[in-house]
């Protein structure tokens, strides 16, 4: 490689250190995520009175539906925005996917009610909800990509754990302000309080958005990219060499449907079925989440000394076990072992899957192929996550105050991820220019002589 190429490769990896781009992934997957969960939980506590009141007893459901549906667009997402960071780069795709979940969340606080314009209102939130999904499927590929290329062998389970820090962040942050919102009168929340937490992202999307321009490429990347490696359509690319990596990922990524089932169906069901107070209930994920903030990077640290699979294995395993004991201080509404099931389920075992699927599921990848083929299979998989509330509404419609048939369903899932886990590779040991399988080029003699991580030839 020229003198020339190198002076223009430098630059990036002086302002993209590892500590840069994990404070990077973290701050902007908190903006990002932000914005997903107040809509999480607008939608589990109170879009059915305001969108579909004409829905009688079925409100919540049509509103979980609406959480639901973004699901479905997350795959469309993940493979726009994965091809476009895997062509023209991971942080222009970081921007765009914050711009974008920052404005539809603000038009959902601007929208009229049912009662205003009738069926346009929830076509509106539907079609807002959509876009927000794209941009969903995209952020957590994009971001963990952009950390894993500048981090130093040995570490890189520890600077990806920042990105679902990031999300953890989101959710803490948008619960915190819900729990006064969720507090106020009933008719000032159906009317102006649920609205303030979406009219706030503006002032998130601008501090995110100042976060993000100052990163720059991955070193690695802009090589590939001078070195005319990149592979045109990496969609058709993945599928064709990295199809297996795909499917266990997808299977893998069943694991967070535990994680939507407490975050909106345990919500919904304690507030509802059970009369557990709505503060009472956001409380408990707060303090279980502020403790995940701290328990993940350490969980991250540990893969990168004992194995990816160890840790993401034993995380599905506890959280099949936690489950019936969450759902069971709900039953009994005992409030202080809602507490105590709440940090062990989410701080202890969900937070060993949170802290390690990043640098397990990237390190499957091909740099060619990085952000499509772990967009890809996380978002398909993500889709179970999205109708879990939604499913295990309706069935519960028969004994709504019965939980344990959704604990059991959530354990099985959780089982599927292991044996998921068990099929897929260890590659904590792997070094960077030795990840994912071998693609053959035939764009340039450079590329045909390049590793397939993208190596510098």
């Amino acid at each position: 490689m020229s003198s020339s190429t190198q002076a223009t490769a430098a630059p990036p990896h002086k302002k993209n250190s590892p500590v840069r781009a994990a404070v990077a992934s973290m701050a902007g997957g908190t903006l990002e995520y932000y914005d997903n969960y107040i809509y999480a939980l607008a939608a589990a506590l109170v879009f059915g009175k305001i969108f579909f009141p004409e829905a009688g007893g079925v409100a919540t459901l049509a509103a979980l539906a609406t959480f639901a549906v973004s699901y479905v667009a997350r795959p469309l997402g993940a493979i726009l925005l994965g091809h476009f960071g895997d062509r023209i780069g991971r942080k222009k795709v970081l921007v765009f996917i914050l711009v974008l979940m920052g404005t539809c969340t603000f038009l959902v606080g601007c929208l009229p009610g049912y009662a205003q314009i009738g069926v346009w209102a929830p076509v509106l939130l539907i079609t807002l909800r959509i876009l927000q999904g794209i941009s969903v499927g995209g952020e957590t590929a994009a971001a963990t990509v952009l950390t894993i290329e500048v981090s130093p062998e040995g570490r890189r389970g520890f600077f990806t754990s920042w990105a679902p820090n990031g999300i953890v962040g989101g959710f803490v942050l948008a619960t915190l302000i819900f729990v006064p919102i969720s507090a106020l009168p009933e008719d000032q929340l159906l009317t102006w309080g649920w609205r303030v937490p979406f009219l706030l992202s503006a002032l998130v999307t601008i501090a995110g958005f100042v976060i993000r321009a100052k990163l720059a490429e991955p070193d690695a990347f802009i090589e590939a990219k001078e070195d005319g490696s990149l592979v045109k359509v990496p969609i058709v690319e993945v599928f064709r060499s990295h199809w297996r990596a795909i499917v266990l990922v997808t299977f893998c990524s069943l694991a967070f449907a535990i994680d939507t089932v407490i975050k909106v169906f345990a919500l919904s069901f304690a507030t509802t079925a059970h009369d557990i107070p709505r503060s009472t209930m956001l409380w408990v994920l707060v303090v279980s989440h502020l403790c995940a903030l701290v328990t993940q990077p350490f969980l991250g640290m540990l893969s990168d000394r004992i194995g990816r699979k160890p840790v993401f294995i034993a995380g599905n395993i506890g959280s099949a076990v936690m489950i019936f004991g969450y759902f069971g201080a709900i039953q009994a509404g005992n409030v202080p072992l809602l507490f105590i099931t709440g940090i062990l389920s989410v701080a202890c075992a969900y937070a060993a899957i949170n802290a390690t699927y990043p640098s397990f599921f990237a390190e499957m990848f091909n740099l060619k192929v990085r952000q499509t083929g772990m967009a890809l299979g996380l978002q398909i998989g993500l889709i179970a996550s999205g109708f879990a509330p939604m499913i295990y509404t309706a069935l519960t419609a028969g004994n709504p105050t019965d939980g344990m048939p959704v604990a059991i369903i959530s354990a099985i899932v959780a089982l599927i991820a292991v044996v998921a886990a068990l099929m897929a590779k260890e590659t904590f040991k792997v070094p960077l220019d030795q990840l994912g399988a071998r693609i053959s080029t035939t764009t340039s003699p450079a590329a045909s002589t390049t590793i397939a991580s993208g190596a510098r030839p």
